[in-house]
């Protein structure tokens, strides 16, 4: 693909499962996340902060670390706490999460935390000394996950799983430690396959619209699918917890419009129902799951299995990777570049610089 729009997109999302397996290994061999373990509370409600790709990535690493901690989490944008700070429990652990550590709202978050609510915070980026990294009194950095492009796509995936690798080591969870660290080979195998269904399903016809379904920690995933979707093919997308789109907006269901299920294996009999309902009302289905039943592979117009046989909550970076497609494929369809898309930055700094000031990125 050499000199073709999108190519450092594809290759970017093509590339995951070996950057997961070096962000993993680079994790191991510094012990950062046993160091953070150590230095950080576990008796407090933790709180992951983000801006666009880094909010839906908080609000998958919150569900994460609540289903595996069985302590309480919450995610919440940037801006929320500068506007409603009040919104924000305490005690807490803030932990900021901004892929090139200069996102001004985290930047903003972080220096009211640490210097007027006194507060330690963790900061989870994938640039290298950056003001986040200043700011913050301790730092899980990736740069083997960072892009050229302007929109996350594997950063969201590394980073993810690093703190759902903290979450594991803080529950003292060894089998789901074992489950991320056979997510990338596992993962690299399926991954040709989920390509050419993207590829066939997008070559195949067009959508007016785009919704996409999930629950637990695939809410985030769905809600990221939603951005890449929107980012990289400027098309109209939304997203919904899967039972909640019965309540009003199955109104929008027609043969135009794209259903994505990300189905989960604790909510399979009640999300594959809802999968049914669509298909009965004429919407086009995409079912992305483990291993689908009968009932998902009758209703699904077209199936995504991963086939990971791993514990689900660690299967959340793999069931991005067929929406992040989806969104890139769209985008050359329609005659776009996924690695410039339109109106956006790689970096959002408000007031402006070289590297942006036009809010609409997701960092």
């Amino acid at each position: 693909m050499k000199n073709e729009a999108g190519n450092n997109t594809i290759s970017e999302i093509l590339s995951e499962p070996q950057v997961w397996r070096k962000c993993l290994d680079e994790l191991e061999r510094t012990k950062t996340l046993e160091t953070i373990r150590r230095k950080f509370p576990d008796e407090v409600e933790y709180v992951f902060v983000g801006c666009g790709s880094s909010y839906y990535l908080a609000q998958a690493a919150a569900a994460t670390w609540s289903l595996i901690t069985r302590s309480s989490a919450r995610a919440l944008p940037a801006s929320e706490i500068m506007l409603f700070p009040k919104l924000l429990p305490e005690p807490c652990q803030p932990v900021l999460i901004s892929r090139s550590g200069f996102t001004s709202e985290v930047l903003e978050a972080a220096e009211y935390l640490e210097r007027r609510r006194n507060m330690r915070t963790l900061a989870v980026t994938c640039g290298s000394n950056t003001p986040l990294e200043k700011l913050a009194a301790s730092t899980i950095c990736l740069p083997a996950a960072d892009e050229r492009s302007t929109v996350m796509t594997r950063s969201y995936t590394s980073m993810l799983l690093a703190l759902q690798s903290l979450a594991g080591l803080r529950a003292g969870d060894t089998g789901f430690l074992k489950a991320l660290r056979e997510l990338p080979e596992k993962a690299e195998a399926s991954l040709p396959g989920v390509n050419r269904t993207i590829q066939s399903l997008v070559d195949s016809r067009t959508f007016a619209d785009y919704v996409f379904l999930g629950h637990g920690p695939f809410y985030g995933v769905a809600q990221e699918a939603m951005l890449k979707v929107k980012e990289m093919s400027c098309s109209y997308a939304q997203c919904f917890h899967t039972l909640e789109f019965r309540h009003g907006p199955k109104s929008i269901v027609s043969p135009e419009t794209l259903i994505s299920f990300f189905l989960s294996d604790s909510g399979s009999e009640a999300e594959t129902g809802v999968l049914a309902e669509v298909k009965d009302l004429g919407g086009t289905t995409l079912a992305i799951a483990d291993r689908a039943d009968p009932t998902a592979r009758r209703a699904a117009d077209y199936l995504i299995e991963l086939s990971l046989d791993i514990p689900e909550v660690a299967r959340a970076a793999a069931m991005i990777v067929p929406g992040q497609l989806l969104g890139f494929y769209t985008g050359v369809r329609k005659g776009l570049n996924p690695d410039e898309p339109r109106n956006l930055t790689r970096v959002v700094v408000l007031g402006g610089d070289k590297d942006g000031g036009l809010p609409g990125a997701a960092t």
